[in-house]
């Protein structure tokens, strides 16, 4: 009887370890596919790039938690180091946002912070709708102007809420001049890290930086020392430092591309994006792994198709955009465009920008030739 009950409880061990072995696991694996690892996206470029829009590509897809420039906190609390020096903290500051953990701006922000006091918070849809603000729907585009005037109020914990229920994040980055600062990041298992490189034709930065020197004056002494901004020079030596590190960037990320890096990094021109919206984006959704909807493609159209004139500071408002993306050509001297040149012609080669040998081939020449050396 006693030997009867010992087989009784043995096969019942048996049964028990058999169902735990076989099926726990694969409820947790069915869980775990529910909700796959977020992809995060970086949006790696230069102040007058055409990066606030093509940013706004990403911020109005439903799927996306957009942040513009979010290291803007750090080097304004830190302005009085190189830009060198802060790429450690700014490079912190990403990967804490990328996870959600939005305590990362305890340190450079009131103790009585509000969703407001974020940068540029408004540009982001994904926090005009819900659950970081209840006027929006999360299917809508939503512009700048109406989220600013409704949804400040929100308290700045509604900010991680909000990221933590999306599948992509996203981040514009203007603060970032090595390639070899994000490595890290790029091998951090708990990131699924995509970069796009976004750059813009030397002279066309140079010719909006000349029309929003103000609101640049900080970032520029940050960049190149405050000494060397100043003079006939300094815009000058600013570009050259932003060309170079285009360069730097590029050729880490494709000549000479670590593994980790493979299909992780895509070069984007801004004067391709406005010459093919749709198509261009397209090719940065597919990279992202997003969907590209119907309602998405209406807008890119008609905000490349507008009237407007892009002349203020991270405008993002409809606008004629291949004609802007051209106004260098008819405003700038060319005495300005053969410096630029000058202090940018690695950049410009590599990255398939023709130069401009006289005044009369800057007026004359057309689109397609300027950029003859790279159609694609």
């Amino acid at each position: 009887m006693v030997k009867s009950r010992r087989v009784q409880v043995l096969l019942i061990l048996v049964v028990l370890s058999f169902l735990l072995i076989h099926f726990l696991p694969c409820s947790n694996n069915a869980h775990m596919e529910e909700k796959p690892s977020p992809v995060h996206i970086l949006i790696l470029s230069s102040w007058r790039s055409g990066s606030s829009f093509t940013g706004q590509i990403f911020s109005q897809h439903p799927s996306v938690f957009y942040l513009m420039e979010p290291a803007w906190h750090v080097w304004v609390k830190m302005y009085q180091n190189s830009a060198k020096v802060l790429h450690m903290a700014v490079r912190d500051l990403v990967r804490s946002v990328f996870l959600c953990d939005m305590s990362v701006f305890d340190a450079y922000m009131s103790s009585q912070k509000k969703k407001s006091d974020l940068f540029q918070w408004e540009t982001s849809r994904a926090l005009c709708s819900p659950p970081a603000c209840d006027s929006f729907s999360r299917s809508d585009i939503i512009t700048a102007g109406n989220c600013k005037t409704i949804c400040g109020k929100y308290p700045f914990s509604k900010v991680e809420e909000a990221c933590k229920t999306y599948s992509h994040v996203a981040i514009k980055e203007v603060r970032f001049f090595d390639l070899k600062v994000l490595y890290p990041l790029l091998t951090d298992p708990s990131l699924n890290l995509k970069i796009i490189h976004l750059v813009r034709d030397p002279r066309a930065v140079f010719r909006s930086r000349e029309n929003t020197m103000a609101d640049l004056k900080r970032d520029s002494n940050i960049v190149v020392g405050s000494q060397k901004t100043k003079g006939e020079m300094g815009p000058y030596n600013t570009m050259q430092v932003i060309c170079k590190s285009h360069v730097e960037i590029y050729k880490a990320g494709s000549q000479a591309a670590p593994s980790f890096l493979k299909d992780r990094y895509l070069l984007v021109r801004y004067e391709d994006i406005v010459r093919d919206p749709l198509a261009r984006a397209a090719q940065m959704y597919r990279f992202a792994e997003l969907h590209f909807t119907p309602e998405l493609q209406k807008w890119v159209h008609n905000i490349t198709h507008g009237k407007g004139h892009g002349a203020q500071a991270f405008d993002i408002g409809s606008r004629d955009a291949l004609r802007v993306s051209q106004a260098w050509r008819k405003t700038l001297p060319f005495q300005k465009i053969e410096k630029v040149q000058n202090v940018c012609k690695d950049a410009m080669d590599l990255l398939g920008y023709r130069l401009v040998q006289s005044e009369e081939e800057q007026k004359n020449m057309s689109l397609d030739l300027l950029f003859a050396q790279n159609s694609s």
